[in-house]
C-alpha cells in the first residue's frame, strides 16, 4: 500500500488513478511516499523523509525546494503541456483585450450611472476614447516555444498576425508541431525590435529571472502591449514601470498582480488564471498522478524537472533502482555488488542529467538485504529503491 499526501485539492480524474487497494491518499496522510499538490508552498514545510516523488499537478514548480529534493534523490514531476491549450485561450484573449481597450471601456460604461437616452447618449459620445487596433497584420513575438508558446504562435497566425519566436532552446518535438509560417530569431533584442506584442511562456529559472529589461522594451514599437502568464520575475519591475508610464507601453496584461501594477490604468491584472479552467485542471491531475503511480511501482521517470528521463518495461522478475550522483563507475559498482550476491542482470537502464543520474535494474531474483545495505553505502547514493515484482 502505497500512501500518497495531498497538499491541495486534486481534480478526481487524477484521484482515480490511484486506486484504494493500493493507494492511501489524503490531505492528512503521516510518512507518505508520495506528495501530490498545485499552488501550494512546500519551501516552509518540513518535508517528510519517507517521501520519494513529488507530483505537482502543473508546470511550473517555483513552490517547491527542487534543489533540496534533488539531494535527497527525489525526483519532482509536472504536467507540462497537459494546461498548453488553457494558458494559450487566455493569452489570445490578453491580446484582444489589450487591443480593444475592454476592460477601461467596461468600467467606463459600468461608472456612467444613466439610464435611458441619457446612457445612450453618453455611450456613443465617450465611445470615441476606446477605439483599438485589430491583430491581423500586428507582429507578435513569443518568447519561449514548448508547449504553450507553440500553440500561441500557430494561433496568432491563424488569425492573421507576423510572428516571431524565441527560444534557443526549443525541442526537436516542438519544432515539428511550430508553423513553418513563424520566423525564429536568435537575440531578445531581435524580437522585441520587430513586434507590436509580446507574449511571454518560459519558466522563471536563473537564465530568465529579470531576462526583460529597459534595452529590449525600449526597442520595441510605441504602444505596444506586453503579455506575461508566465512568471512574476521574468520582467525587471523598474523598467516595466517606465515603460507603462511613458508611451512605450499601451497596455500590460499579467496573471501575477502586485499592488504597484493593479493600480496602474495601463494595467490588466488578473488572479494567476492561466490553467484555471476544469479542463486543465483535469489534465494535469491525470498526468501527474499516472506518471508519480508509474516511479512508485515500476521506477520509471517521465516528465521529472530534475532527474532524466528513464523508463523500461519490466524485463525480469525483480527491480531495484537508484538514484546517484552522476560520477564514473557507478553502473560498475552496482552490478560488481549485485554479481558478488550471485544476481544475474536481466536488464538495466543508466541516464543522467546535469549532475544526477538514474538507473534501473531488473534481477533474476530478490536482493538480499545485505546487498541493498552494501549498495545504499556505495558513495554518491542518494537513493535505492527495492521494487520487487510488479505489481500492476
Amino acid at each position: 500500500m502505497f500512501k500518497v499526501l495531498t497538499l491541495n485539492n486534486i481534480a478526481e480524474a487524477g484521484l482515480q488513478r490511484l486506486p484504494g487497494e493500493q493507494y492511501e491518499v489524503g490531505g492528512d496522510i503521516a510518512d507518505p511516499d508520495a506528495v501530490l499538490l498545485r499552488s501550494h508552498d512546500m519551501h516552509s514545510m518540513e518535508i517528510p523523509a519517507t517521501v520519494a516523488a513529488i507530483g505537482r499537478a502543473g508546470a511550473g514548480v517555483n513552490n517547491i525546494p527542487i534543489e533540496a529534493m534533488s539531494k535527497r534523490g527525489v525526483p519532482v514531476f509536472n504536467a507540462p503541456g497537459a494546461n498548453a491549450n488553457a494558458v494559450k485561450e487566455l493569452a489570445v484573449a490578453g491580446m484582444l483585450i489589450a487591443a480593444r481597450n475592454i476592460c477601461t471601456a467596461q468600467e467606463f460604461v459600468k461608472n456612467l450611472g444613466k439610464e435611458g437616452d441619457d446612457l445612450d447618449k453618453a455611450v456613443e459620445a465617450g465611445k470615441k476614447q476606446f477605439v483599438g487596433f485589430e491583430l491581423p497584420g500586428r507582429t507578435l513575438g513569443v518568447i519561449g516555444l514548448g508547449a504553450v508558446g507553440v500553440e500561441v504562435a500557430n494561433v496568432a497566425l491563424a488569425l492573421g498576425m507576423k510572428v516571431v519566436g524565441f527560444d534557443p532552446q526549443i525541442t526537436v518535438k516542438r519544432a515539428w508541431q511550430l508553423s513553418s509560417g513563424v520566423q525564429q530569431v536568435d537575440t531578445l533584442d531581435r524580437l522585441f525590435r520587430d513586434t507590436d506584442i509580446v507574449s511571454i511562456h518560459v519558466p522563471l529559472v536563473d537564465a530568465t529571472r529579470g531576462m526583460i529589461d529597459s534595452v529590449q522594451l525600449d526597442l520595441m514599437h510605441d504602444d505596444g502591449i506586453l503579455i506575461n502568464f508566465s512568471r512574476r520575475g521574468i520582467i525587471r519591475q523598474k523598467a516595466l514601470m517606465t515603460a507603462l508610464d511613458s508611451d512605450k507601453l499601451h497596455a500590460f496584461v499579467t496573471d501575477f498582480p502586485t499592488a504597484e501594477l493593479v493600480a496602474h490604468p495601463k494595467v490588466v491584472a488578473l488572479p494567476h488564471l492561466g490553467a484555471s479552467t476544469a479542463e486543465a485542471e483535469e489534465n494535469c491531475a491525470v498526468m501527474v498522478a499516472e506518471n508519480v503511480r508509474d516511479f512508485l511501482v515500476n521506477g520509471n521517470i517521465r516528465y521529472s524537472v530534475n532527474f532524466p528521463d528513464a523508463a523500461m518495461p519490466r524485463n525480469g522478475d525483480y527491480r531495484i533502482t537508484i538514484a546517484n550522483a552522476n560520477v564514473p563507475n557507478m553502473v560498475g559498482q552496482i552490478s560488481t555488488g549485485l554479481a558478488r550476491a550471485g544476481l544475474n542482470i536481466e536488464d538495466l537502464l543508466n541516464k543522467s542529467r546535469g549532475e544526477l543520474a538514474y538507473t534501473i535494474v531488473d534481477l533474476d531474483g530478490p536482493v538480499p538485504d545485505d546487498t541493498l545495505v552494501s549498495l545504499r553505502s556505495i558513495e554518491g547514493v542518494l537513493t535505492l529503491r527495492n521494487l520487487g515484482k510488479s505489481i500492476s
